[in-house]
């Protein structure tokens, strides 16, 4: 498990810049309990972010490998990372960052409505190969728990909150090494073989009238309107139409073609390229958690991350910590949203409240000056009264 702050390794990647960003320590707007729920959170928007911690080096080999992380988006996410990163010893922690080797690239993606998905890299033999399968990531703001189990046997399992989102075989969903077999370079279709199923029939002839129907006809419906005046506008003509009796292109009926043999198929033969590897699965020296992320809007918190050989363990640990924390933190959650759907709305009453206010006091200020109108005009009239 790597918990705590002290453990973090800022990178200077992209500060150079001026776009990298930095993660606090915090444990958000809601959560299931104020100490055991504080992670580390991405910070300010439109940043990169780069940060690693070091952990015991291990090999997996003989072993199943488990990684397995929470994340929480309180911001709404729209675009941005929240994936995890796995290395070998021998990076440069300082400068970690999107061009630093790694083993695995783990977590889920977003970027609009189009991506949404668990990304899922593994590296192989120097070459990051991306998972074939993408199932869907949680879009919402509470926290879940992203799991990766790999087993000896080259056998694999995706999980989100403990349930699984997509398991397989690494060789088939995953393009790690190249075809078993490929097509005989020095075998080519024989010329003489026939793969066309239908061919004219050689006894069938278009009939001699075929050609004398016209494809467009004068309308036999239309009239020379009422004021055409032949002298002035010429002969009438009625407008074309399309023939009915038309028949088109003529074409020779289709039969069986009695030479055919079948669709050619192109024989295989062993790749000499392949090469059978059972330790796909191995990585000899992980030492390295870190996360390397580009967010156009900040706020993602990472907490419970661990790293390990034993499945079991990681379901006791997500079930002690996200599994006792995740009511409290959805029911914090709804409170804080009641209470600024609440603001938002005695806000808006006060605006309407205001405006309200404003028309009414416009409006008695226009009957005081129409008032003082009606005086003037007294006024005017008494005084033309005494002269």
């Amino acid at each position: 498990m790597l918990a705590g702050k002290k453990r973090w390794v800022a990178s200077s990647w992209k500060k150079s810049e001026g776009t990298a960003g930095e993660f606090k320590w915090t444990v958000g707007e809601w959560y299931g309990d104020a100490e055991k729920d504080k992670g580390i959170q991405t910070t300010p928007d439109a940043r990169f972010y780069a940060s690693t911690a070091k952990m015991p080096e291990f090999s997996n080999k003989g072993k199943d490998l488990v990684v397995q992380f929470q994340v929480r988006h309180p911001q709404s996410i729209d675009c941005g990372g929240g994936y995890i990163k796995l290395a070998s010893s021998g990076i440069d922690q300082s400068k970690f960052g999107g061009d630093t080797p790694y083993d695995i690239m783990f977590g889920p993606d977003i970027c609009g409505t189009s991506t949404r998905k668990v990304h899922a890299i593994i590296t192989y033999k120097g070459t990051n190969h991306l998972w074939k399968k993408t199932p869907s990531c949680e879009t919402d703001q509470l926290s879940h728990v992203y799991t990766m189990i790999i087993h000896p046997d080259q056998t694999y399992d995706v999980r989100i909150d403990g349930k699984s989102v997509g398991s397989g075989n690494m060789l088939e969903d995953w393009d790690f090494l190249p075809a078993k077999t490929i097509k005989d370079p020095s075998a080519s279709k024989p010329k003489d073989w026939v793969d066309q199923e239908f061919m004219d029939d050689p006894a069938d002839s278009k009939p001699s009238d075929w050609d004398s129907t016209p494809k467009q006809i004068p309308d036999p419906d239309a009239e020379k309107p009422e004021d055409w005046d032949d002298e002035a506008d010429g002969a009438w003509d009625a407008p074309m139409i399309d023939n009915p009796e038309f028949k088109g292109e003529w074409k020779p009926k289709q039969i069986a073609n009695p030479k055919f043999k079948g669709k050619w198929v192109h024989p295989e033969i062993a790749n000499p390229d392949f090469k059978e590897d059972k330790e796909i699965y191995v990585f000899p020296k992980l030492s390295y958690i870190g996360f390397e992320l580009w967010q156009v809007k900040s706020g993602s918190i990472f907490d419970n991350i661990m790293v390990t050989d034993s499945v079991s363990e990681a379901e006791d640990f997500m079930n002690e910590t996200w599994g006792k924390s995740k009511d409290a933190e959805k029911a914090m959650f709804e409170s804080v949203q009641k209470k600024k759907r609440d603001e938002e709305e005695a806000t808006r009453k006060k605006a309407e409240d205001s405006k309200k206010k404003e028309e009414e006091k416009s409006g008695g200020d226009d009957e005081e000056e129409e008032e003082d109108d009606d005086d003037d005009d007294k006024k005017k009239n008494k005084n033309k009264d005494e002269v």
